[in-house]
């Protein structure tokens, strides 16, 4: 048996969306007192959460999950920061003192910060897998517990120095293309930098390729214990049939990965935002998600996505709180 069996099961049985809740919350939406489709993508927003949440939309316990992990690869020169800076930020986060903390209070979204063994980096992927088949299933695993509290709205971050390579990689492995195509300035590298970032992306790939048929073994060999976590609490969430908001270029590789493995293993999710990093609205096009915010973004801590909870809650607002326009006594649209 492989580490990946249990996955790949959970993949085969994946919840549909509710039917009948998702007919009630289009019927409601053309009794609403606004012209058809005047409120544009927050009449589909709010569709999509009555379909996936079995009933009325709502947004009551929103949480910011942020997984934090450490990468082999810096090792390369990848990063102009140490992988000390990952604890230090964790730390930031823990002490209120971060962008996601003022994010999250102003919207009033909890935050849960979850390290993952942050003084074990993942192996370089230049010179040997990341994780191991058993270590990345069971980090899949873990990143489930995200769901243990109940949230009806998942909002996905990450910190990890390093990761947006391979984040790079995972998504060259799985979409192709040139490395160039895909690395971008992270934390802020100079052009030779980059171009180290563009050539560890090679190695890796030139490294694992006999490997790189099989998303998970993608995962696992290319990617880190974060992006894993944030697979599997995407997976857990689509199995408690709960709403998952996808922040920027890292957050998404952990969701192209299960996009690979089947398109609509993603149909619950909805992207916050398009990052500034370079190749962001290309990963964005690849899993088929338009993003609600372009703000110009690029922090990761899933700070944009966290700004799209305020978009989300005021779809769920005009939904459920419009009158209709027989409760309005506003004629409505003639036959």
């Amino acid at each position: 048996m492989s580490p990946f069996d249990d996955i790949r099961a959970l993949l085969r049985d994946l919840p549909a969306p509710d039917a009948q809740a998702l007919a009630a919350a289009r019927d409601r939406q053309a009794q609403l007192t606004k012209p058809a489709g005047s409120l544009g993508r927050l009449e589909e927003i709010a569709e999509f959460l009555a379909a996936w949440q079995g009933g009325p939309p709502h947004v009551d316990n929103p949480l910011v999950a942020v997984f934090a992990g450490n990468h082999g690869v810096t090792a390369q020169g990848v990063s102009p920061f140490p992988p000390s800076v990952t604890e230090a930020m964790v730390a930031n986060f823990q002490g209120g003192g971060a962008a996601i903390n003022q994010i999250c209070k102003t919207f009033d979204i909890s935050l849960k910060v979850y390290e993952l063994a942050l003084s074990q980096p993942t192996g370089d992927i230049t010179q040997e897998p990341a994780m191991d088949e058993r270590g990345c299933a069971a980090t899949m695993a873990f990143g489930m517990e995200a769901l243990a509290g109940g949230p009806d709205l998942l909002v996905l971050g990450e910190m990890g120095i390093g990761n947006t390579t391979v984040a790079a990689a995972i998504y060259c492995a799985l979409f192709g293309g040139e490395p160039e195509d895909w690395v971008g300035r992270g934390t802020g590298v100079d052009d030779a930098g980059l171009k180290r970032k563009a050539d560890a992306v090679r190695r890796a790939l030139a490294l694992h390729k006999e490997h790189l048929g099989d998303p998970l073994q993608v995962l696992s060999r290319l990617g880190g214990r974060e992006i894993a976590a944030m697979a599997g609490a995407i997976l857990g969430a689509r199995h408690q049939r709960t709403p998952v908001l996808l922040d920027g270029f890292v957050v998404c590789a952990a969701a192209a990965v299960l996009h690979a493995l089947d398109p609509s293993a993603l149909d619950h999710c909805l992207a916050g935002h398009v990052s500034a990093e370079n190749a962001h609205a290309r990963a964005l096009r690849e899993i088929n998600k338009a993003p609600l915010l372009s703000l110009g973004m690029r922090l990761g801590e899933g700070s944009g996505a966290a700004l799209a909870v305020g978009i989300v809650r005021a779809a769920v607002a005009t939904h459920n709180g419009m009158a209709t326009f027989g409760e309005a006594g506003v004629a409505g649209k003639e036959a």
